[in-house]
C-alpha cells in the first residue's frame, strides 16, 4: 500500500478546511503504518480516531455551508452521512476480527480525494465570500464583534 500524498489541487483555499483534510490524510497514513506493523490494537485506535475526527470535520464543514446559504448543503450532508456509514461498517467488520485496513485505505483514498476535488469545490467560493463578510463586519452586532466579546471577555483583543 502506498502512502497518500497531499497535492496542491486538493486545496480549497479555506485554510481551516485544508488543514482538516490534511489531518484525515494523515490518519489514513497512520492506518497504513499500523497495518504494516501488524499492530491490530493500533489499527483499532486509528479507526476510532478516523470516525471521531471525520464526524467533527463534517459537522464543521456543514456549519460553514449552512451559514453561507449553500443551496446544496443537504445533499452534501447526505454524502457525509453515507461516508460515515461506510466507515462504521469497516469498524464493525474490524471488531468482528476481519482485517479491513487495506480495503479501508483504498476506499479512503478514492473517496476523500474525489470528494474534495468535486463535492467540496462546489461550495468553496460561497463559503469564502461568507467568511470574508463575517470577519470584515466590525459593526457592534456583527459576527466579528460578537466573537471577540465571546472569546476575549474583559481582555483587549
Amino acid at each position: 500500500m502506498t502512502t497518500l500524498e497531499w497535492r496542491e489541487d486538493l486545496n480549497t483555499g479555506i485554510e481551516v478546511i485544508d488543514n482538516q483534510h490534511r489531518r484525515i490524510v494523515a490518519i489514513a497514513n497512520a492506518l497504513q503504518e499500523a497495518r504494516e506493523n501488524h499492530d491490530r490494537q493500533a489499527v483499532g485506535e486509528v479507526l476510532e480516531e478516523l470516525v471521531d475526527y471525520t464526524l467533527s470535520h463534517f459537522t464543521f464543514e456543514e456549519a460553514l455551508m449552512e451559514d453561507a446559504g449553500y443551496e446544496f448543503d443537504r445533499a452534501h450532508k447526505r454524502l457525509h452521512e453515507i461516508f460515515v456509514a461506510h466507515i462504521r461498517q469497516y469498524q464493525t467488520r474490524f471488531q468482528a476480527g476481519e482485517d479491513v485496513a487495506d480495503e479501508l485505505k483504498r476506499m479512503l483514498s478514492r473517496w476523500l480525494f474525489q470528494h474534495i476535488r468535486n463535492d467540496d469545490q462546489a461550495y468553496v467560493d460561497l463559503v469564502k465570500r461568507n467568511m470574508l463578510k463575517l470577519t470584515t463586519d466590525t459593526s457592534e452586532g456583527g459576527w466579528l464583534q460578537l466573537a471577540l466579546k465571546r472569546f476575549f471577555r474583559g481582555r483587549a483583543a
